[in-house]
């Protein structure tokens, strides 16, 4: 069973997520906050699996409150509620943590299959938008926040490691990285578990975000044998 945390200062708009996701036999929702401030304390008095976070909320906005669940709750997956309008928002808020995005305007399957692909930790979110932005991302100047990962780290990757995780970086699912490399399933998952330890970050989204912070991506580059 999947457990839910939702975060959002419009009862309504949590009322209509519940009921979304407790139609589904798999997803629970175990607690929700009205604010910032309050998302923590649902977070450690529940111990959700993911947590959906709106960004722009009074007091305590999203993004405090996500690096802030995540300091109380690190094995916390954080998903951003967002409009494309709020993109310099999902910048700060994939800095402090949060493992992916979903637009608000996202349809019910949508919601439950981004809460189902965090919860596995398997891949982004709509590799299509992630694609657009996480590259933009990339262009934000960085806070003067800690960087995810040690810069090192980028070093002590496999050439085929470093592949992958330039597929990551585009956006490619498992599957899709698999049929690029012309490899297994498996075999991808194995490298990207390796990826992950060896950066020391705590999921895909945060080896994005090093991959173009150090410089191993570079927004609007092809990866090799694409147009």
């Amino acid at each position: 069973m999947i457990r839910v945390g939702l975060v959002d200062d419009q009862s309504m708009v949590r009322a209509g997520l519940k009921m979304i996701l407790e139609s589904e036999p798999d997803i629970v929702v175990c607690g929700e906050a009205g604010d910032g401030s309050g998302a923590v304390v649902m977070a450690r008095e529940t111990t959700p699996d993911v947590v959906l976070m709106d960004i722009r909320m009074p007091g305590v906005d999203g993004i405090a409150a996500t690096r802030n669940v995540l300091a109380e709750c690190p094995d916390v997956m954080v998903v951003i509620l967002t409009t494309f309008d709020e993109d310099e928002h999902v910048y700060a808020a994939l800095r402090a943590g949060a493992s992916g995005f979903l637009l608000k305007s996202a349809d019910g399957d949508t919601l439950v299959n981004a809460v189902r692909v965090v919860a596995a930790g398997e891949a982004l979110l709509a590799p299509e938008v992630t694609r657009r932005v996480i590259e933009q991302f990339a262009r934000v100047p960085a806070t003067p926040e800690p960087r995810v990962a040690d810069p090192h780290a980028i070093g002590e990757l496999s050439d085929r490691e470093s592949e992958v995780l330039q597929l990551m970086a585009r956006g490619y699912s498992n599957s899709e990285i698999a049929s690029e490399l012309y490899v297994s399933n498996t075999t991808v998952k194995t490298h990207v578990s390796h990826i992950l330890t060896k950066l020391g970050v705590r999921d895909r989204v945060q080896a994005v975000v090093e991959a173009y912070e150090s410089g191993v991506v570079v927004p609007g580059d092809t990866p090799p044998g694409h147009p």
